[in-house]
């Protein structure tokens, strides 16, 4: 078996370990947020596809982030992400996040320093929230090199159906490496936390990141469950078996 098949086959097993999980997730009610942040051409969408693709989408909502809109800039910057937290039962995945503060948000010049400055700690504040509503974070950062960053934009070209992820934006925010560099870094040393800590992927090997992300996202929901396979109860099952007699 090629090196190829068996990555392959790893990654069908991670999602189909993902899959199985998502019903106990259900059933123990638990409210969970799955949180990607990196470069651009990092491959948080291929990540994102392919945990959705293991999750019945009636207890899963995927929310892409962009820049905050007229409405959202009248209210605390926050109050956007706090709309979006998933009900019980259910798993939000958030495509960049309430990060953008302390990224493009910081680099760019949309937020003052005091502002920005200031998010760190109201980051830390909000995720511990969280955690003390008994809601699951999985914060995932996706690294790559400039180079591995180059090819990815390169190859797009080549791939028709790939073409439209490429922007203006991409590039303009690559002439900006040192700076969001930089920001990344001061992200990662303010808010990793025991609680609420950062998973840094090495994102250069596409196949092997998936593999990796999934499986860190996997671990971490299933950590402390029951993992045995949700059974229907003995009345049921003895009413289902005499329709079948009847025929």
């Amino acid at each position: 078996m090629s090196n190829k098949k068996k990555l392959l086959k790893q990654l069908e097993q991670i999602q189909e370990n993902i899959k199985a999980l998502q019903p106990i997730l259900v059933r123990d009610q638990a409210t969970s947020v799955v949180l990607l942040e990196g470069w651009d051409g990092a491959g948080k969408g291929g990540l994102i596809r392919r945990l959705a693709w293991s999750l019945d989408p009636r207890f899963c909502h995927v929310w892409p982030i962009g820049k905050p809109n007229d409405g959202d800039e009248r209210r605390h910057w926050l109050q956007r992400f706090w709309e979006r937290l998933p009900a019980h039962g259910n798993i939000a995945v958030f495509d960049r996040s309430w990060y953008g503060r302390v990224l493009v948000e910081r680099v760019e010049g949309f937020a003052d320093e005091d502002d920005w400055k200031r998010a760190y700690g109201e980051i830390r504040a909000f995720e511990q929230m969280l955690i003390d509503e008994n809601i699951q974070l999985v914060k995932i950062f996706i690294d790559i090199t400039p180079e591995t960053q180059l090819q990815r934009f390169l190859a797009r070209l080549d791939e028709p159906h790939k073409r439209w992820k490429i922007t203006h934006e991409d590039l303009r925010n690559r002439g900006k490496w040192d700076a969001y560099a930089i920001a990344y870094n001061d992200m990662l040393q303010e808010t990793s936390t025991p609680e609420a800590p950062w998973f840094v992927l090495d994102g250069n090997d596409k196949r092997m990141a998936r593999i990796e992300g999934l499986g860190h996202i996997f671990e971490q929901l299933a950590m402390g469950r029951d993992l045995t396979p949700i059974d229907v109860s003995a009345g049921l099952k003895d009413e289902l078996l005499r329709l079948k007699a009847e025929g």
